[in-house]
This record gives C-alpha cells, sequence and structure tokens, in this order.
C-alpha cells in the first residue's frame, strides 16, 4: 500500500486517485482500484486507519469470515462498489457535487466499512475509549466519528464507510432473516478462487458480553486498540 507523499516517491499519489473524467475518457481503469491502497500522509489519523485495517479485518476474518475466505473477498469487493457508486453518482447530484469532488481515495472509509461490519456482528462486547467512558461495540462507529470530529479528520470518508457498512449488514443479515432470501451470495467463480476449509464456528449464547476491551490495549482480544 502506498502512502508516501515525497518527491523522491516511486508511484505518485496522482496517478492512484479516483477520477471518474480520467476512468472514462482516458481509460484509467486501474484508479477504481488503486484509490483503494494509497492512506495518504502519515499523520494520526492514518496511524489510527492502519490500526482499524489490521485489527479489524483479522477480528473479521477469525471470527465471522472464518473459513470463508471467499465470502470476505466478496464483502469487500461490494463494499469498494458501493462507495465507488456513491461518489460517482454524489459527484453529478448538485449542491453536494464539490463534497464529493474531494474524495479522492476511498481506503479509509473502506476500512471504516469493516471496524461498522464488526461492531454490528458483535454488538454486545464491552469497549473502553481511553479510559474515559465505557460502550458496547454497537456504538463503536459513532465513538471513532465523534473522535474524527474532534481531531480535525473528514468525517465524510467515515459516513461513507458506514453506509457502506449497512447496506452490506442489511443486505446480508437482515434481509435474509426476513425473507428467506440472500440477495449478497457469493458468485460460485469467486469461490472457485479460494481453498476454503467448510466448518461452523460455534459460539456460547453470551460470548464477548464482559470483554473488557480497552483503548490502548493492543495485546488482547476483542478490542479497539
Amino acid at each position: 500500500m502506498a502512502y508516501a507523499s515525497s518527491p523522491s516517491q516511486i508511484i505518485s499519489p496522482y496517478h492512484l486517485y479516483l477520477n471518474p473524467k480520467l476512468v472514462v475518457e482516458h481509460y484509467e481503469i486501474w484508479r477504481l482500484v488503486t484509490n483503494f491502497l494509497y492512506f495518504r500522509k502519515m499523520d494520526l489519523d492514518f496511524l489510527f486507519h492502519m490500526f482499524f485495517l489490521a485489527r479489524y479485518c483479522k477480528l473479521l476474518e477469525e471470527n465471522s469470515f472464518r473459513g470463508r475466505t471467499a465470502d470476505f473477498f466478496y464483502m469487500l469487493l461490494f463494499g469498494a462498489t458501493v462507495l465507488t457508486g456513491i461518489v460517482l453518482i454524489g459527484g453529478m447530484i448538485p449542491y453536494i457535487s464539490e463534497t464529493f469532488a474531494r474524495i479522492l481515495f476511498l481506503s479509509n472509509s473502506l476500512t471504516f466499512m469493516m471496524v461498522y461490519v464488526w461492531s454490528k456482528h458483535n454488538p454486545f462486547i464491552h469497549m473502553s475509549f481511553l479510559g474515559l467512558f465505557t460502550f458496547t461495540a454497537a456504538y463503536l462507529p459513532w465513538v471513532l466519528l465523534g473522535f474524527s470530529i474532534l481531531v480535525g479528520s473528514s468525517t465524510w470518508v467515515d459516513l461513507l464507510g458506514m453506509i457502506a457498512g449497512h447496506v452490506y449488514y442489511f443486505l446480508e443479515d437482515v434481509y435474509p432473516r426476513m425473507t428467506g432470501r440472500r440477495p449478497l451470495k457469493t458468485p460460485s467463480f469467486i469461490k472457485a478462487l479460494f481453498a476454503d476449509d467448510h466448518f461452523v464456528v460455534a459460539r456460547p449464547p453470551n460470548a464477548g458480553l464482559d470483554a473488557g476491551a480497552r483503548f490502548g490495549a493492543i495485546g488482547q482480544d476483542p478490542q479497539v486498540q
């Protein structure tokens, strides 16, 4: 993943960012993918999103998507598609088009989507934010959104991740329980790309209710940091 911005960099961010005009008129199709691989400059916001990427990607793979690598990949593919669609459509709507035009990279949004999905799958896990207050994982995305506001980061990228995460959660978990149909069933050609072990992970009914996760204690599972 690229994050450098120095003159000596091998690949310039200007060749990676999402630009619909260049994609359509100059066939620079790679921008649809590369904008998810760049996390901009190394600041506090970068460090937090790097942690979220490593932490919640791992937790989702080891729990909700254990033995379901193809489904995990399809979730990321779906999320990236939704995020790209929102930015492209938003860029054509008067009054808000300028806001979406400033969104050049969607890597942070995709990371935040994974945080949102994890929080929905583990809503009762107890967490603590910097030791200041406790909350359950269901509110984790909102707590992190508030933190982004405090440090002056753009809230749009986090909000887009929450929207994409909620769309995925509804279509994958809520809608099938309501109708018995699963619209996001992973296509067979994607499943054929991954050699998954087929097994079911059993969880106790109250698993995770007293996890005591703390923001700042990286060594235990599950946790915010």
